[in-house]
């Protein structure tokens, strides 16, 4: 594969525009063909070994004194050769392994070098169709991790069903102070990525005897796959333990198609209606902004329809149910070195049956 090619569906996330992997090295191929990365995210603690407790966005520190300048005190960036004669050899992705469904030696040796106990490992793609955005890593889900940590007593020994969880980031985190995560989305080739990244990381659960179930949740049926001929499938006993345990739901920037959006609201009504426990639902969403010809100005069309059934839901009446919906302030600390704009945004809902 010579080169990434764009074509005008293709979607990339900003971590992976703005914090790209430092080789640019191909994991492998999915099942799909499409080329799989694996990048490393660093959990950002202080000198004494503590979570830093920052308000502000920590970023990684820079040495001044290695940063080259120009006269006026620019910074003096490196230009290309602009001879095409030059002997410059092409830059483009290489396939490391096809398959290889546990850490190689040299893998875990430099695992090991990096400090296993603060860094996650996530394979994922990049510049995929919309239909594949949940291979890639977006911003929503390192927010919603920040605010785990920070609020680690509160989830700690928590039963929690993460909701459309992609490359299961959010699912990891939680996992390192819950005692059971559900871990649910769509597709085999998805849910086989979101398993190999639980594996990848199970160093950070595990000693805790905290456990990860990637199981498939469609939001567009009715009830939970339980055909044991089926990968990902539901047991009856952990159906039983989610409707009886679960006391938090969470969903990271998983809101961009308006039916998509509608579904989990459904969702979420539905599971709230069968929780034995009143649940706490926590949803990341980034308003994207774009310029549409329908307004012929700016707009976010994806974020409106959010906001309104969040509206919708919290002043719904059936006699049954009952929503409080409230944002969280994004006061909390940042573990994660990404840039937390202010269109991220947080928002809480409390359920409970009248």
């Amino acid at each position: 594969m010579d080169q990434v090619t764009f074509r005008s569906d293709t979607v990339l996330s900003d971590v992976h525009l703005l914090l790209p992997n430092a080789c640019h090295l191909m994991k492998r191929l999915n099942s799909v063909g499409q080329p799989v990365f694996t990048s490393k995210f660093r959990i950002l603690r202080d000198c004494d070994g503590k979570e830093s407790s920052s308000e502000s966005p920590v970023r990684e520190s820079t040495d001044a004194s290695n940063v080259p300048l120009d006269e006026d005190g620019d910074l003096d960036v490196v230009r290309r050769p602009r001879c095409s004669s030059s002997n410059r050899d092409a830059v483009c992705p290489i396939i490391l392994s096809q398959s290889a469904a546990t850490l190689t030696d040299e893998e875990e040796d430099s695992e090991e070098e990096d400090g296993a106990r603060d860094v996650i490992r996530i394979e994922h793609t990049m510049a995929t169709p919309l239909e594949d955005v949940g291979k890639q890593i977006w911003r929503g889900a390192f927010l919603l991790a920040d605010f785990i940590l920070a609020q680690a007593s509160m989830f700690t020994g928590a039963t929690v069903l993460e909701l459309g969880a992609g490359t299961g980031l959010a699912s990891i985190v939680m996992a390192m102070v819950a005692k059971t995560v559900y871990c649910t989305d769509v597709g085999d080739d998805l849910l086989s990525m979101c398993q190999r990244n639980v594996t990848l990381n199970k160093q950070h659960f595990e000693p805790q005897e905290s456990e990860i179930r990637v199981r498939q949740l469609d939001w567009m049926a009715d009830d939970l796959c339980t055909d044991a001929d089926l990968d990902f499938c539901w047991t009856d006993a952990e159906i039983g333990d989610l409707h009886d345990n679960t006391t938090f739901v969470i969903a990271a920037d998983v809101c961009y198609d308006d039916d998509l959006t509608d579904a989990l609201f459904k969702t979420l009504y539905r599971l709230a209606s069968n929780m034995r426990h009143p649940i706490t639902t926590y949803i990341s969403i980034e308003k994207r902004l774009n310029f549409t010809l329908r307004h012929m100005d700016v707009s976010c069309e994806a974020y409106d329809h959010f906001h309104h059934c969040l509206v919708q839901l919290q002043q719904m009446t059936d006699g049954k149910m009952s929503f409080m919906v409230e944002p969280v302030k994004s006061s909390f600390p940042q573990f994660f070195q990404y840039e937390r704009v202010e269109q991220l945004e947080l928002w809480k809902v409390t359920a409970e049956r009248l």
